[in-house]
């Protein structure tokens, strides 16, 4: 008899679509519930090693969504066996989002486990979607090595606390996104516009949730004070979503789209947004932070964690900007770093005006870098928006240079 190839009964589906689907916008919001996790975990203890620990749990929640990124750009998450994988680490995703306020305590062992879960689904579906590209195969062997450490270093630290458990931690995360600089960086794929925006809904959905973390626990007694806060919270985030979605966001699709398929592409996109974006994400939770604290005690000054989450969240979200921005066109914006500057300077002011007044002077110097950004170089974003609605990458590099000088 003649024998026949055996057909792998599990298979996944390329991707042939540049759309976002639905159910990446359902697995994002798991995601969702983790920002305000870990917001919640910062407010619940607000002391430095809080803030820390908040912001190392995020870290690591974010290089596990980063890889699904990269999985649905390869792979058609609605096709094949990828769809009930995808509900598998939504479950996963769901129980280490909840274990997130005590990730370091009673929950540590639940947070590692579920953590596990959502690891070994993306390694597995990557490892199935490799079957016919070596180039790939070679990469998730990798990243499986790599992964598999991290999540036995978690599993450990959860047997641990104090310091110990801290440094577990630290190298967990270390490894696991130091691994992609060590090997084959050519060998994953992935589509360039579905890749920047799935990142784009990322921020939209973050800023989103940070006016939901604001409000959510809060026992204020809703009178003119909390009011006026709550309006600059919606103010601040707004602010912080022009910034992102004026001009330099789309660029940097158009840039993905134009790099050469392979190492160029690939490097760019693991430090544009895998890596860059994280400060923004997390400017956007230490932000949230500060106003829910703003919140609770409108009149009184901040205290000390509070107020450096408040204007150094801005910050880092402005420092994000400019990595990014020097990266896909190495150039630098001054007027970025200025105001990232500017809101690092408000610390000490801080700490001794009311809560309400600092929320007013960081968004303050948010809105005169808009202002700035919008009369200086009106000639220059039409043009430059005009070039890239033409597809017309170079042009619109020369203008944002220009817009640099």
């Amino acid at each position: 008899m003649e024998a026949h190839p055996r057909t792998p009964r599990v298979t996944a589906v390329r991707r042939e679509e540049e759309r976002v689907t639905a159910l990446e916008l359902f697995f994002d919001l798991v995601f969702v519930l983790a920002l305000t996790q870990c917001t919640a975990l910062m407010a619940t203890d607000p002391t430095w090693q809080g803030l820390g620990r908040g912001l190392l749990v995020l870290a690591v929640l974010w290089w596990s969504w980063g890889g699904y990124a990269w999985l649905t750009s390869v792979v058609d998450p609605e096709e094949g066996t990828v769809r009930l994988a995808m509900f598998v680490a939504m479950a996963a995703f769901l129980v280490a989002a909840l274990s997130v306020p005590d990730a370091f305590g009673n929950d540590a062992f639940a947070f590692a486990c579920a953590y596990g879960i959502v690891r070994v689904a993306h390694i597995w579906l990557f490892t199935i979607a490799s079957r016919d590209d070596p180039g790939l195969r070679r990469s998730v062997t990798g990243l499986a090595a790599s992964t598999a450490v991290g999540v036995g270093l978690l599993l450990a630290a959860s047997t641990t606390d104090g310091a110990l458990q801290g440094t577990l931690w630290c190298v967990a995360l270390l490894l696991d996104v130091g691994a992609p600089f060590l090997f084959w960086a050519e060998g994953w794929r992935l589509m360039p516009a579905h890749f920047a925006e799935r990142h784009g809904l990322i921020i939209l959905i973050a800023l989103g949730e940070s006016i939901v973390a604001i409000g959510v626990g809060s026992e204020a007694v809703v009178d003119a004070s909390v009011v006026a806060a709550a309006t600059l919270g919606v103010a601040l985030a707004a602010a912080l979503w022009w910034l992102y979605f004026d001009v330099i966001v789309w660029l940097g699709e158009r840039r993905l789209s134009e790099a050469t398929p392979g190492k160029q592409q690939n490097e760019l996109a693991r430090d544009s947004y895998s890596l860059i974006h994280f400060p923004l994400v997390a400017g956007i939770v230490l932000a949230a932070f500060g106003l829910k604290k703003t919140l609770e005690h409108v009149g009184d000054p901040l205290h000390s964690v509070p107020a450096a989450a408040l204007v150094g969240g801005v910050a880092m979200y402005l420092l994000g900007h400019v990595a990014f921005r020097w990266r896909q066109v190495h150039s630098l914006s001054r007027q970025r770093s200025l105001a990232a500057l500017a809101a690092l300077l408000l610390y000490p002011v801080a700490l001794e005006v009311p809560a309400l007044l600092t929320v007013v002077l960081v968004l303050g110097v948010l809105v005169l870098l808009i202002a700035y950004e919008v009369t200086r170089f009106a000639e220059n974003r039409a043009r430059v928006r005009q070039e890239l609605a033409h597809g017309h990458v170079p042009g619109a590099v020369a203008e944002i240079e220009r817009m640099a000088e």
